[in-house]
């Protein structure tokens, strides 16, 4: 086997590989250059979802004719001049990769002009190859337009999602980078049409609430720490708002957002016993370090940080929210080691004077008779009645018995109360040949939904149950982007969502079984944002029996009470024609018999 040098361009796009992943990864890397650049306003403009253009135009400093095409050379920077650097950058960018190899798999045209140049300058590369230089009428500031992303590398191409999947990383991407400058005007545009319109904000609560709603804005709390390892800032949700649904995560040092298991384990430990197993609370938490204490250089996308202090970090970050939650916890405190601090008036020496204390006392009337009307008897006839009768009232049968109509209807009414009975909504007990039978209600309603959504998945109808008011929801711009994708099976099972606006759906109506009460719809839409971000098998039969079985467990968790014995006759029925009465489609035991011998030995 002969050793050969690769060529140059091959080289390039095997390193643009662990740089430029999908085109949210082109997104990242020119939007964080033009913050860089000391840009006052980024416009972000994409194309079918960056498959056929991603533009990225600022107005930062510009560069000069001879940097505008070293820049797509490889390790080409202005931010390390010697190894010492690496351990002060507080810049996005500083290895000289993203332009070198986003040039590598796509056509780019970068037109560029420095405030004090005339003119500007447009440069093209393709493939790594230059290809035109020539001066161009250009604004202060960068344009680059990246178009045909992945034409030479077809297998790269061939496998990026769907293009709302796609862009669903490029929204959070976009918001990653809002949120490390709230003084920075961004736009987002996609196809035409405008997906955040940013402007520089006064704070970060006003840039969070302009780029997630005023909702995620109302439902935070301030943190604040100041210690020798870091400084802690920014916001992390009330323990009653913390969802199923993984959303509205940040992670920021020296604002750069990063991903850390370790740290967001120390904010799950902060809310232990405050809020359900497998619920996270929203946070937005900025950690401003020393340069020289973290490695910011582990990762090709720079999104793992290596703490030198991590464990005390973690305690840290631990205390400050458990300080938070503590200081917004609603009523008063008293402090009892403060002796001269009282939570309690004090009541002068000569409050009697002036309030008078007196103890009430219960008059009783022995002689009064409520059945007397001034000292008499009661008359019936001075009402316009007829004075009860002494003889004895008709016993239950004697009116069955006359077998008249009414007999009939009332003995028949009766009947399913003494064949069934509902014990607290939750069981339902009725006669078997051996003894008693007992029906888990919300087993029975995930095994009878589950048979539903899976005939229907497999069929173009559906069975809806309108609500009376709509219900909207807001769901973010990349929750209303899976809806968006997943609106079709949706409609298959009986979900009326419709869009709203860019980050909000409106439920007009659910599968039946589903309960409406709007509450109940709120989190049902978290939770159908859960089922439908999480991953599934790629074969058809194997993909419909998990979403089947995963919304028929929704269903059943949120629906009502049983209230009367004829709804639960109604559900034992559906139950006995499914295709499995005795075990829920986990395996879960649904029916279970009581014999009469087990009954007998308890007395």
């Amino acid at each position: 086997m002969e050793l050969r040098i690769l060529p140059k361009n091959i080289a390039d796009m095997i390193a643009a590989g662990e740089v430029v992943q999908r085109p949210s990864s082109v997104v990242k890397e020119l939007m964080e250059n033009a913050v860089d650049a000391g840009a006052g306003e980024v416009h972000v403009v994409i194309t079918d979802a960056g498959r056929t253009l991603i533009q990225v135009i600022d107005d930062g400093c510009g560069m000069s004719p001879d940097d505008a095409v070293l820049c797509f050379e490889r390790h080409a920077t202005s931010k390390i001049a010697s190894a010492e650097d690496l351990g002060a950058v507080t810049t996005f960018g500083f290895r000289g990769e993203a332009l070198a190899s986003v040039a590598a798999v796509a056509d780019v045209v970068l037109r560029t002009r420095r405030v004090e140049d005339e003119v500007g300058v447009e440069v093209e590369f393709s493939a790594s190859e230059h290809l035109s230089t020539r001066e161009v009428s250009a604004p202060k500031g960068s344009s680059f337009a990246v178009r045909n992303l992945f034409y030479n590398i077809p297998a790269r191409r061939k496998f990026l999602k769907s293009d709302t999947v796609e862009f669903r990383h490029i929204v959070e991407e976009f918001q990653r980078v809002a949120l490390t400058r709230p003084d920075i005007a961004f736009n987002l545009s996609h196809n035409g049409r405008d997906i955040h319109v940013l402007k520089p904000a006064k704070s970060l609560k006003f840039r969070i609430m302009d780029l997630l709603g005023p909702a995620v804005v109302g439902e935070v709390m301030d943190i604040s720490a100041d210690t020798t390892v870091a400084r802690i800032s920014g916001y992390v949700g009330r323990p009653e708002s913390a969802r199923k649904t993984l959303g509205n995560q940040f992670f920021f040092v020296n604002g750069r957002y990063f991903r850390s298991p370790y740290l967001h384990k120390a904010v799950l430990k902060a809310y232990e016993a405050l809020i359900p197993e497998g619920y996270t609370p929203s946070y937005f938490i900025y950690l401003d370090v020393d340069p020289g204490t973290i490695d910011v250089n582990i990762h090709p996308t720079k999104t793992e940080i290596k703490f030198e202090e991590d464990s005390v970090l973690f305690q840290t970050l631990y205390a400050c929210i458990r300080e938070a939650m503590g200081r917004s916890a609603s009523g008063g405190s008293i402090d009892f080691d403060n002796p001269e601090a009282r939570e309690m008036p004090v009541i002068g020496s000569r409050f009697e004077e002036y309030r008078p204390v007196s103890v009430p006392t219960a008059g009783v009337d022995p002689d009064y008779n409520p059945f007397d009307a001034d000292g008499r008897s009661l008359d019936f006839r001075d009402y316009g009645l007829t004075e009860p009768s002494s003889a004895p009232a008709p016993r239950y049968r004697d009116y069955v018995d006359r077998r008249d109509d009414y007999g009939k209807l009332f003995e028949e009414r009766t009947m399913p109360s003494a064949q069934v009975l509902v014990v607290q909504g939750r069981f339902i007990l009725s006669q078997s040949a051996s003894g008693v039978m007992v029906t888990h209600v919300r087993r029975a309603r995930e095994r009878i939904l589950f048979d539903k959504f899976l005939q229907v998945l497999g069929q173009d109808a559906h069975v809806s149950q309108t609500s009376l008011f709509p219900v909207q929801v807001n769901v973010g711009v990349s929750g209303r982007l899976v809806f968006d994708e997943n609106a079709a099976l949706l409609r298959k099972l009986g979900f009326d969502i419709d869009a709203f606006g860019t980050d909000s759906v409106v439920v007009n109506g659910v599968p039946e079984g589903y309960s409406t009460e709007p509450g109940k719809v709120q989190t049902m839409v978290g939770d159908i944002l859960l089922i439908l971000s999480e991953g599934h098998a790629s074969l058809p039969d194997m993909m419909e029996q998990a979403m089947a079985q995963k919304f028929a467990v929704l269903g059943a968790s949120g629906g009502e009470k049983l209230s009367s014995v004829t709804e639960a006759q109604r559900l034992l029925d559906a139950l006995l024609s499914s295709s499995n009465p005795e075990f829920t489609s986990t395996g879960r035991r649904i029916i279970s018999i009581l014999p009469l011998d087990e009954i007998e030995k308890r007395f």
